[in-house]
Order: structure tokens, then C-alpha cells, then sequence
């Protein structure tokens, strides 16, 4: 028993001495002298450790993309986890009716390729003084290291490493789950990563097949959509950017919103809703275009309510006595001056600029209800490429939303709708809101005839605007030639024409 007590002593002892040399050695030896130590001690370790080891860093080109083979070794690793690792990591795809599995941090599983052992291993590092954050920081580094013997080395890095990046992306086409994207402000940011963007599971119905309009021109937006989809080569050898920018623009209700689903389901694509009041300035744009991934649509929508993007931001100021008596208008410039700094340059190089190709497959989509108040650089062909009017509801389109609601494509009152919607201006929303029917026991013919009261009632009110309009331009032209009438007399002495103010004096 004295036995054993003396030798937890003496290990205690050295264990000591050696942590109070390893302190003076890194506090009196020059940083230089360190390096080259240390250096030489590793190489004295590497004759001795048969085993060579390579990291995947989650973020390369200094944090500001995240790695896809990251990403690829991620998804390979899901079933080995699930097999042999003995603490895991579950994350539910798929409309929540699958569950994948990883390994947890500081974990090992291995893997074997041709009768070779590898060994995986999954970590990251935290600041001290991060240790008891909440939030992930900027700091923090995930990676995963691969273990192989020497004698294998030229087998991994040349023939296994291609099929952990293949298999894993090919499991990550199986399970993917898309996402409803929206960006935080930037003062929620508490690390540079996994907080810019918050998500849901894209669930929303809508495809061109229930979209109200015009089969012509959905064909030809479909035909559109697949060619950008299979276009990589294309615009590889032309040499621009795999991205194609839509307009969308038209009064409200007319389905602008409803087409971006269609699109993301027609493409299969993630859709990322970047709110521009919410962004700092041009950097922080930048940043947040780079964090978007491939197969992806951004999406701006109300461009022309977002921000004022004319390249004058700013109101004139005020004078400095104007400033000193209205405080209250002082404090308010103090507020504007923390809005949002993104500027048309800004947002013209999101679209179009060298950041632009930070990444491929991508499109962009803008939506207004008035574009002729959208400048006109901003909408131009090579940034905004197709542009698109969603207009007020017509018969053909009428046909679509009544299959839809009611399950009919053909009635007696088609006709007389018919005649209605070519008379009056009716958006997409209101059709839909009056076929939808109220109760189970609801007849499709009584939905009709609701639709055509409902029509009736916007052409009776459409003529009375447009006779109350005609009447109040006709009363003002009467006044201003009642107006320019008074303002001119005749001089009863020289027979001439003299204005009112003129006669005065």
C-alpha cells in the first residue's frame, strides 16, 4: 500500500516539474526559439508515429464559404455513425419522417476501404473565453480528421477520398430537406456563422400546374426555368455567371409570391427571403450573399418599398437654427442615420458584381406592385433577365382556379363569367377567395354565381369610378378656365387685353 502511495507521489512530482518547465519555457524562451523547437520535436514524433492525418476545416478562403467536402464527409459519415459511434447526433429530414444520425463532437468511428482501416474523428475548438457561451462565435472551429497509416497513404488521398466526397454528396441528394430562408438583423449576430440565417422547412403547395395564368406563358416560364437548371456548361463557355435574374411585378393579388413557390418546387431549390431593411450596409450584404448555398433563390420582394435606393439616401438637412428649435426632428436624423446603409451600388453588385459568382446555380427574383418606380438600372436586361407581368385575372386562368377549388372544367355560367372577366379587372386572390366554398354543403353552381355577383359589383363600381373621375377633370377644367377668365379684363380706353393685377395698379 506504501508502495502504491509512492508512486502516485513520484507521478504527481513529475507531473508538476514538467508543467513548471513547460511554463518557463513558454514564458522566458523568444517566440522564435519556440517555433523551431517545436518544430523539431514534431518531426521527432513523426519518425516514430506511422500514421499520417488529414483535416477538413468546415470554413475555407478565411471563413467565408463553407466547404463542401465539409459538408460531403458529414452526410458519408451518417450511416457509419449510426453503426459503431457511441455518442450521436440526430437531425429529422424529409417531413420530419426520417431521422439521420452523426457523430457527436470528439467522437471516432472507423471506416474501411479495400481491406484498409481509416480512422474519423469529429472536433471543434472554442475560445477560453467562449467556453460558456450560448451562441456559437466567431472563433469557434469544427473540422474532422482523417487517420491512415502511411503505408496506405497514396490508396486514400487518390481513390477512397473520392468516394467519401461522391457517396456523401449523393446521401445528401437523398435526404435533403428544403429551406425557407430569412436574414436575422445583424445586431442578433453572435458569431459569424449559423446565426446570418434562420430557416424553415419549405413546405408551400404551389406548382404550375395551380398557378392562375395563361398555359402559354407558363410553358414558356417552365421552358425558361429547366434550360437555366441544365445550363451549367452554357454559361461556363460564354463566360458569365450560372445566375438569371426575374422580375416579377403587378398590382396586389395578382400571385407574384405564389410563382416563387412554383419555381422552387418546379427546380427543387431553397428560397432565401433577404429582407433589405434589415441589412447594415454593403458588407454585410455581401457576406450574406455568400452564405447562401447553390441551388438557391433569393428573393426581394416590394423592391420598391425595401429601401431608397435612387443613390440619395439622405433627406437635405435642415438649417442649424432649424435644428435647435425642433429637437424632436434632430433625434429623429440621430435614428435615420442607424437605418440601413445598402445603397443602389450595393445592391447592383449583389446582383451582378464580381460577388455574384461567389457561388452558381442561383436566382434572383424581384417583386414590385410599381415598377415604373424601380430605376431603371436596377431592372435592366443582364440583371434582371426575364421580366414578367402578373396581371389581373383572365378566363383562361379563371379555368385553372375553378378546377382547383371546385373540381369542375366546365359549366353553364363559364360563359357569362367569361364575358365579366373580359369587362372588368378582378386579381387572381379574389377569384380564388370567391369559388372557395364556405361549406361542405356548398354547390359549385352557388360558388359561380357568387363570383359573378362579386364581378358584377366590380364593373358597376369600376364604371362609377371612371364617371367620377370624368366629372372631377371636367369641374377642373372649368375652374381653371374660369380662373384664367377673371384673371383678364379690357381696357375700356385702349381696347387691350390687361391682366387683373396690371389693371390695379
Amino acid at each position: 500500500m506504501m508502495m502504491m502511495g509512492d508512486m502516485w507521489s513520484n507521478v504527481g512530482s513529475t507531473m508538476a516539474a514538467l508543467m513548471f518547465v513547460y511554463a518557463m519555457f513558454q514564458q522566458y524562451f523568444p517566440p522564435q526559439l519556440r517555433d523551431r523547437i517545436e518544430m523539431y520535436g514534431r518531426k521527432l514524433v513523426t519518425f516514430a508515429y506511422p500514421y499520417t492525418q488529414i483535416t477538413f476545416d468546415e470554413f475555407t478562403g478565411e471563413r467565408m464559404k463553407r466547404s463542401e467536402a465539409f459538408s460531403a464527409i458529414q452526410f458519408y459519415l451518417s450511416s457509419k455513425s449510426s453503426a459503431s459511434a457511441k455518442r450521436l447526433k440526430a437531425d429529422v429530414v424529409k417531413d420530419s419522417q426520417s431521422v439521420v444520425l452523426s457523430m457527436d463532437y470528439n467522437e471516432e468511428v472507423i471506416d474501411e476501404f479495400e481491406g484498409v482501416k481509416v480512422w474519423w474523428a469529429a472536433s471543434r475548438s472554442i475560445p477560453q473565453t467562449q467556453q460558456f457561451s450560448f451562441y456559437p462565435t466567431a472563433d469557434e472551429k469544427r473540422h474532422y480528421k482523417l487517420t491512415v497509416h502511411n503505408s496506405h497513404r497514396e490508396l486514400i488521398t487518390k481513390f477512397y477520398l473520392s468516394h467519401v466526397l461522391k457517396e456523401g454528396k449523393a446521401t445528401a441528394t437523398k435526404n435533403r430537406q428544403r429551406k425557407l430562408y430569412c436574414n436575422n438583423p445583424s445586431d442578433n449576430w453572435y458569431g459569424y456563422k449559423r446565426t446570418k440565417w434562420s430557416h424553415v422547412v419549405f413546405e408551400h403547395p404551389a406548382s404550375f400546374d395551380t398557378l392562375a395564368m395563361e398555359a402559354k406563358k407558363k410553358e414558356e416560364i417552365m421552358n425558361d426555368l429547366n434550360k437555366f437548371k441544365k445550363g451549367k456548361d452554357y454559361y461556363a463557355r460564354v463566360g458569365k455567371a450560372w445566375k438569371r435574374g426575374y422580375l416579377l411585378y403587378g398590382p396586389p393579388g395578382t400571385g407574384k409570391s405564389t410563382m416563387i413557390a412554383a419555381m422552387a418546387n418546379l427546380l427543387d431549390y431553397d428560397v432565401y427571403d433577404l429582407e433589405l431593411t434589415a441589412v447594415k450596409d454593403n458588407t454585410e450584404l455581401r457576406r450574406l450573399l455568400i452564405e447562401t448555398s447553390n441551388k438557391s433563390i433569393i428573393v426581394i420582394e416590394d423592391i420598391d418599398c425595401s429601401l431608397d435606393l435612387t443613390g440619395q439616401r439622405e433627406k437635405k438637412k435642415k438649417d442649424k437654427d432649424d435644428e435647435e428649435k425642433d429637437p424632436i426632428s434632430k433625434k429623429a436624423k440621430e435614428e435615420e442615420s442607424k437605418d440601413s446603409k445598402v445603397t443602389l451600388s450595393g445592391l447592383l453588385n449583389f446582383i451582378d458584381g464580381l460577388w455574384s459568382a461567389s457561388g452558381g446555380e442561383r436566382i434572383i427574383i424581384f417583386t414590385t406592385n410599381y415598377v415604373e418606380k424601380l430605376d431603371p438600372a436596377l431592372i435592366r436586361r443582364g440583371r434582371m433577365d426575364k421580366h414578367i407581368e402578373m396581371s389581373y385575372c383572365c378566363f383562361e386562368a379563371f379555368k385553372v382556379l375553378a378546377e382547383n377549388y371546385l373540381q369542375i372544367d366546365s359549366h353553364k355560367l363559364f360563359g357569362e363569367i367569361e364575358t365579366l372577366l373580359g369587362e372588368t379587372k378582378m386579381t387572381p386572390a379574389d377569384v380564388a377567395e370567391n369559388l372557395m366554398p364556405k361549406s361542405d354543403e356548398e354547390k359549385e353552381e352557388t360558388c359561380l354565381k357568387r363570383l359573378i355577383e362579386a364581378l358584377g359589383a366590380a364593373k358597376e363600381e369600376a364604371i362609377r369610378k371612371k364617371e367620377e373621375e370624368e366629372e372631377e377633370a371636367r369641374l377642373k377644367a372649368e375652374k381653371e378656365k374660369q380662373q384664367s377668365a377673371e384673371e383678364v379684363k379690357i381696357d375700356g380706353t385702349t381696347g387691350k387685353e390687361v391682366r387683373e393685377d396690371d389693371a390695379i395698379h
